[in-house]
């Protein structure tokens, strides 16, 4: 049997893949199981963060794999120390918890600020978190029911309760929502990804910190996607001026290898303690140590090259013919087509770029370090595509 075959015949048929088996790559370039060369645009949703095979990024991980490859959280690992270290060290937060997955940082999240406005209050009258419309926070019971999407609220219910959804840049329902509810925190991602690389406004953002600060609730900033350098900066909270009480990434953190972080500012950097929350395989420590090597190249000059590829990509897709808008920030791009967007990511694979859609857009999540020829190649195929 195929690898196409195995996987029809033994693998849970929860994604609708793209006819493309990915058996070797380098960088930018990913080859198929025929030696087709891809450019890749996705990095596996924005994980591989530096491209496919990355030589320092290996031999960090390796290094680490050949001295031990799990501790688990009862013993002291240098990987994990140093990593919460520079996480700390770059936001200004105090205290971090690992876990596996963005989804996984997220509940971790939702719990410290329940947590905190529990032992506040003695009750749970301020359990309520409020979340935006067209967010997306991850795939548990939980975290699907922090997404505001109607659509990721059916089949698998009954759903977490104490969740009540916002429409962004709706300054006076949100303070209206907060007046009506017990509420513990606001929690948003500053460019909703998953519904269509949607860039929420400096204005409402001052609104939500304005209206946070006057009822004493956290501020929860869902770094998942944006985080890691994607837009430009280390995080995107930094392009708004303001530190969040809370802040989850995931994603390129790791390089490749799964790892999510909860990162715990001053007013909540106490509300987790022994047994309240935990982890098996949180802060693994070769997980640890791909991150650390990760962080310590988001430097200024990289993120620099960031907003350079983003302008560019911007700016040979906007006004240009197929085109009704682009969206985002830094590499972190949403493409409004009048094609169809799946129809223009098949056509794109079938040239030897690989992209991704968001709802009805074009989503590009590159290499923070693509090289501009692979870059300018990769763009001027997308660009035919979306003209026809």
């Amino acid at each position: 049997m195929t690898v196409k075959e195995l996987d029809a015949a033994y693998v849970a048929h929860t994604y609708n893949r793209f006819p493309v088996e990915i058996v070797d790559g380098k960088g930018s370039l990913v080859y198929d199981e025929a030696g087709k060369e891809y450019i890749d645009l996705g990095t596996g949703i924005a994980a591989n963060i530096f491209g496919v095979a990355d030589e320092e990024w290996v031999e960090a991980v390796s290094r680490q794999l050949n001295r031990v490859q799990h501790t688990s959280n009862l013993y002291y690992h240098e990987p994990g120390a140093k990593l919460a270290e520079l996480l700390c060290d770059r936001t200004g937060m105090k205290k971090v918890f690992f876990c596996n997955s963005g989804a996984e940082a997220n509940e971790c999240a939702i719990k410290t600020a329940r947590r905190r406005a529990f032992l506040k209050y003695g009750d749970e009258s301020h359990s309520t978190i409020i979340t935006l419309k067209n967010s997306f926070h991850g795939r548990t019971i939980t975290t699907l029911a922090a997404t505001g999407q109607d659509g990721f609220h059916t089949d698998f219910g009954p759903f977490t309760s104490g969740f009540v959804y916002a429409d962004p840049e709706d300054t006076e329902q949100l303070a209206r929502l907060v007046k009506e509810n017990g509420c513990c925190a606001i929690m948003m991602e500053l460019i909703q990804g998953e519904s269509g690389v949607t860039v929420l406004s400096r204005e409402y953002v001052d609104a939500v910190l304005r209206i946070a600060s006057e009822n004493d609730l956290l501020v929860i900033t869902d770094e998942v996607q944006t985080g890691n350098g994607r837009t430009g900066k280390l995080y995107a909270w930094m392009h708004y001026g303001f530190v969040p009480d809370i802040m989850t990434t995931a994603k390129g953190l790791g390089g490749g290898l799964p790892i999510g972080a909860c990162l715990l500012g001053e007013k909540v950097q106490d509300v987790l303690t022994p047994g309240s929350h935990g982890s098996t395989f949180g802060a693994n420590p070769v997980c640890c140590a791909g991150a650390v090597n990760v962080l310590q190249r988001l430097d200024d000059g990289l993120l620099a090259g960031v907003e350079v590829r983003g302008a560019y990509i911007r700016e040979q897709l906007e006004g240009t013919p197929g085109v009704k808008s682009v969206t985002g920030m830094g590499l972190m791009i949403g493409i409004e087509s009048v094609r169809p967007a799946a129809e223009v990511a098949a056509a794109c694979i079938g040239r030897g770029v690989l992209v991704l859609t968001a709802k009805t857009k074009v989503r590009l999540l590159p290499a923070l370090n693509i090289p501009m020829k692979l870059l300018a190649e990769a763009i001027d195929v997308l660009k035919e595509e979306l003209a026809k």
